[in-house]
């Protein structure tokens, strides 16, 4: 899966947009930190980047799942400058199936949903 690939199936969730917060932008090659946020909240779901020439992206994951995914995959790992018990790590091209890789990144965006307010 490419950075774009990844980006356009990040798109397509409802509410989704497409953010560079630290410069670059969608033609950048890859240097670049393209963050995945949802509108309503301004929360980013996916971070995309690239690391010593591999493309990763980071999730925000349940910390028992988060822990379950980094014992049955190499390639996923704490998230780099992220909370290391609520995010993991992943090398898009690595050992990770890519359906399960779209799966974590539903996961992910349903996670920084708006919370609903309590009455």
């Amino acid at each position: 899966m490419t950075r774009r690939e990844l980006i356009d199936f990040c798109l397509t969730f409802p509410d989704a947009y497409e953010d560079y917060p630290f410069g670059g932008d969608a033609h950048s090659d890859g240097g670049s930190w393209a963050v995945m946020r949802r509108r309503s909240n301004k929360k980013g779901f996916a971070h995309i980047y690239g690391q010593n020439g591999d493309l990763r992206v980071n999730l925000k994951c349940d910390p028992l799942e988060a822990d379950f995914l980094r014992r049955a995959f190499r390639d996923v790992t704490p998230a780099y400058h992220m909370n290391k018990i609520h995010w993991n790590g992943v090398s898009v091209n690595g050992d990770v199936p890519e359906d399960e890789l779209k799966r974590m990144i539903e996961k992910s965006y349903g996670l920084v949903k708006r919370k609903s307010k309590k009455r």
